[in-house]
This record gives C-alpha cells, sequence and structure tokens, in this order.
C-alpha cells in the first residue's frame, strides 16, 4: 500500500486492529495515556456481563440515581433486568445505568472497580486504572488507544455484548433509547461500540465492523472529527 493511502486522522492517538488476531493495521501514538471518557463503559459492560445473569432483576438503590452527566433517568425502587440497564449504558451512555450495574455486579461500587482492574490485567491492559464505572473525568480512570482496542476485541467476543452494542434502538421499560454511535446508520458493517465525550478529555470513539467474516476495530482518542476518523481507518483496514 502506497504511503499515501494512511488515514489522515484528527485524533491525538488512534488504533486500528484486526478484531480476530489482534494484529495492528494502523496506529497512532496509540500508546499515550488518556481519560477515556464513556468508553469505560466498554469495561463496565464486560463485567457485568461475565459477574450477572442478564435476567436478574435490579432494584435501582438511591446511589443508583441522580448521577451527573448523561443519564437514563433512574428512579429509586424502580426494578430493571441486567441486560436492559445494559443498554441504557451502551446505547444512552447512562452515568446512572453504570452505577447500578457496578452495585447488582459486585456489591459496591468499590468492589466492581476492583473487578474491572482485575480484568484490565486479565487482558493485558498495562497502561491502564479504573477509577470509576461511567468514565466521569479522574485522573485514575485512564487508558491507551491499544488498551481499549484490546478490551473491545475480547468485548466483541461476547454475543450478549455484540447484540447490545449494535442495536439501533430499543424501549426498556417506558424509555425509548436510540443508540448514540451514527456509525450503526452510515457504515456498512458497522457493529458498535462507543462514543465518550467529556471537556477534559476530547471525543473518544470505539467502532467494530464486520465485512464478509472480517472484523476490525478502530479506536480514536480526542478526534475533533472522529466519525471521519472511523470512515477512513475502516476503509482503509477493509
Amino acid at each position: 500500500v502506497p504511503v499515501s493511502a494512511l488515514p489522515e486522522v484528527s485524533a491525538r492517538s488512534a488504533i486500528l486492529i484486526d478484531g480476530t488476531s489482534g494484529r495492528v493495521l494502523y496506529e497512532k501514538d496509540a500508546d499515550r495515556k488518556s481519560l477515556i471518557a464513556s468508553t469505560t463503559k466498554i469495561m463496565t459492560a464486560t463485567v457485568a456481563i461475565e459477574q450477572c445473569d442478564l435476567d436478574m432483576q435490579v432494584v435501582i438503590p438511591p446511589e443508583a440515581t441522580g448521577i451527573e452527566g448523561s443519564s437514563i433517568y433512574l428512579k429509586p425502587g424502580e426494578t430493571l433486568c441486567v441486560k436492559e440497564l445494559l443498554y441504557g449504558l451502551m446505547l444512552h451512555s447512562g452515568n446512572d445505568a453504570a452505577v447500578a450495574l457496578a452495585i447488582a455486579a459486585g456489591g459496591s461500587v468499590e468492589d466492581f472497580v476492583a473487578l474491572m482492574n482485575e480484568k484490565a490485567r486479565q487482558l493485558g491492559m498495562t497502561q491502564s486504572e479504573f477509577a470509576n464505572p461511567n468514565g466521569l473525568d479522574d485522573e485514575h480512570n485512564y487508558s491507551t488507544a491499544r488498551d481499549m482496542a484490546k478490551l473491545t476485541q475480547y468485548a466483541m467476543e461476547q454475543e450478549a455484548f455484540r447484540e447490545i452494542v449494535s442495536t439501533k434502538a430499543i424501549t426498556v421499560g417506558n424509555r425509548s433509547l436510540a443508540n448514540h454511535n451514527k456509525l450503526l446508520w452510515w457504515y456498512e458493517g458497522a457493529e458498535g461500540v462507543k462514543t465518550g465525550y467529556t471537556k477534559k478529555a476530547g471525543r473518544i470513539l470505539v467502532s467494530s465492523a464486520e465485512r464478509d467474516g472480517r472484523r476490525l476495530i478502530a479506536v480514536t482518542i480526542n478526534a475533533p472529527s472522529d466519525w471521519n476518523d472511523h470512515t477512513q481507518l475502516l476503509d482503509y483496514g477493509f
């Protein structure tokens, strides 16, 4: 491939990997530690799916309500199953859903965060640390493009995870949730995964697309033109 065909990305750091082999197809400053905003929820979902029965009923505790940032407006005492909370987490980026899942799966937020960090070590995410289940800015909640690609490769091997992140819209109780990931509509073969944004972290995007049985995973961190970056990266990969 001529060098001119390499993607020109707006992202401060980026990576594109083969979702089966993990082979790196493109990288740009992929080991730079960064805040990762709501893409943290990829780890939250992964751990929750492994710890809980998806049909398990969760009575929403008061401490999982009124969380700052994006929300599915959970009410104390409301009952939702784990899978419904996962849709709220991954489609609408509910910070309250993240706390509810953490308490349901870990007993407490602190114990759940310990499980997140244990999983990161298992997956060889050596440049990552998690401090909360939702990705609110915290200097102890960071990762790299390379580590997030490793995590996503693993997560996308779980059928439940794949099904949730590739869903464009769903009704959960009385809530209509539409996926914030525009690539599901725009990009042929797109099957996930997660958007993220805080002022401090910038725009973060993790995507996965499959064509002819081949999966690619792209991660951009602090990318003003993330949708365009991902279209370019995935096109290049395919």
